[in-house]
């Protein structure tokens, strides 16, 4: 296993966000503009992309925002999610990073809870798929 950190968005990742949101759970706006600027990590299982994600600084002073984490659905339930999520956080702590917030599928709160995190807030909606706002200080 490996992961990669990258400062654009790598084709690796793109491949895998694909699948996963666009394709599996049919999402419309999975690209933004938040690409072009977020620290973008890929990880690797014998050099095939099996897993990513992407972090960028928020608005408050050590505030980075998690976001876009998936798993190619032929390497789920070997814990990747939680890999790459804690490799993310040690890329926020030698950052400066004091604080995580992410906007959590409501399917996968349970997930962000063993992992450290809190729900915060009252849930929304993005692209008719519930999601809430969930927080983590390092």
């Amino acid at each position: 296993m490996e992961i990669k950190v990258y400062h654009t968005l790598h084709e690796d990742a793109v491949k895998i966000r694909k699948e996963v949101f666009m394709e599996e759970q049919g999402f419309h706006d999975e690209f933004d503009e938040t690409d072009q600027t977020a620290v973008h990590l890929v990880l690797y299982i014998d050099k095939k992309p099996a897993a990513t994600c992407r972090f960028y600084p928020g608005q408050v002073q050590g505030e980075y925002l998690i976001g876009r984490i998936a798993v190619e659905k032929e390497f789920r339930g070997k814990h990747l999610g939680s890999r790459i999520l804690s490799a993310a956080e040690s890329e926020i702590r030698n950052s400066g990073g004091s604080t995580v917030r992410l906007h959590a599928q409501q399917q996968a709160r349970q997930f962000y809870e063993k992992q450290g995190y809190s729900a915060f807030g009252e849930p929304d909606f993005d692209e008719d798929c519930p999601h809430i706002w969930m927080k983590k200080e390092l």
